[in-house]
């Protein structure tokens, strides 16, 4: 008995402050400081060291990201920054801190897409970005020598590249408050060859996603795999009462068989999907076609999947009477998707696999979803 108590400890208390000893939680650096050495790629595919902004009178770094609300909320301000500085030689560069493997799909609720390198490009192309933005995520060794606490984070720099400003861009998260007062006045200051008045702020967002801290994800996800997964049955009637939305949710629903390749192709994407946005004002549902003798088939099927959200199989024979309650513009060919916003109305459609990316977009840019708080 003492024996399992000792490794009870071992394993629960001793072990993982072992692991956490390796990694400190970072500091952030003091002003004053020189520069931390770098060489990051960027989503244009070039490296970018401090030597390549060696002509600029003022460095600003920001920490910043792809799925977090608040950096989303500063990317206009971002972009202004780099066009209203760059013609008085301020270099304005992006560096995406996090590590993509410790974003669990419950943070990414108010995006489209993660912080994986290949989604950053994504991003900086959607949005037009003007200025180099770079990835750190697999070692995060560019993160850890600068130290910022959440994004974004700014760091502005001298010619000699001494830090002069650390902290928050603004103090108004909600787009269009804001103009980045507090980074634009360090910049001025650092220009004018003056002392910046309050050289340190604290700064809001979400923290930084550092790849030894994944206990939580570990545990969030044992308990998605845990949750129920069940399947009913719903005639056309239902259904159709479905597609009104009677609730205060956006709905999405797809319709899938078991005999469909692309339906199952595509539908690990559609619960990870779920899981972005269940926190929300969102709702998904699934319906299958296959014949009620094929209950358990189907309900196997999601929950291999994991597929805990709500789940219905077409109880009737006629599928005319099917495509008709989901939707009349429905040519018949499986998978279907809708997104329903509540009083019926539908605002996306897909006949055939989706973009998934295009979809989370019309998800996350809806009216009652969002990607700021």
């Amino acid at each position: 008995m003492k024996k399992q108590l000792l490794y009870l400890l071992l394993m629960v208390f001793v072990l993982p402050a072992m692991a956490q000893s390796h990694h400190p939680e970072p500091k952030t650096l003091s002003i004053g400081a020189a520069a931390p050495a770098f060489s990051l790629k960027g989503t244009d595919g070039k490296t970018y060291t401090l030597t390549s902004f060696a002509k600029a009178k003022v460095l600003a770094i920001v920490f910043s990201c792809n799925h977090c609300p608040t950096a989303q909320a500063y990317e206009e301000r971002i972009k202004q920054l780099a066009k209203d500085y760059g013609p008085q030689q301020v270099a304005v560069v992006v560096i995406s801190p996090n590590s993509p493997t410790a974003v669990n799909l419950g943070e990414l609720g108010y995006t489209e897409m993660g912080d994986t390198y290949e989604e950053m490009q994504l991003r900086a192309k959607q949005h037009v970005f003007n200025f180099p933005y770079l990835y750190d995520g697999d070692d995060q060794k560019v993160a850890l020598a600068y130290g910022p606490v959440a994004t974004p984070h700014a760091f502005i720099f001298d010619e000699g590249r001494k830090l002069r400003y650390t902290g928050r861009l603004d103090s108004k998260e909600k787009p269009g408050t804001g103009q980045a007062e507090d980074i634009r006045g360090a910049i001025d200051a650092v220009l004018h060859h003056e002392e910046v008045k309050t050289p340190v702020q604290k700064t809001f967002g979400c923290s930084i996603k550092w790849a030894w801290k994944d206990e939580y994800n570990a545990q969030l996800y044992k308990e998605w795999a845990q949750r129920p997964v069940s399947l009913d049955t719903l005639d056309a009637a239902g259904i159709k009462e479905l597609l009104k939305n009677k609730g205060d949710k956006l709905r999405l629903i797809n319709i899938w068989a078991t005999w469909c390749g692309p339906c199952i192709q595509e539908l690990p994407a559609f619960i990870d999907t779920d899981r972005m946005y269940r926190e929300r004002d969102f709702e998904f549902i699934t319906i299958t076609t296959d014949s009620p003798e094929k209950m358990s088939k189907a309900l196997a099927q999601l929950k291999k999947l994991q597929a805990s959200n709500k789940n219905y199989l077409y109880s009737g024979s006629d599928k005319y009477q099917l495509i008709e309650a989901v939707d009349p513009d429905w040519q018949g060919a499986l998978p279907y998707t809708v997104l329903v916003e509540p009083g019926g109305n539908i605002v996306y459609r897909h006949q055939g696999a989706v973009n998934m990316l295009e979809l989370r977009k019309a998800i996350v840019e809806n009216k009652l979803i969002g990607r700021y708080y």
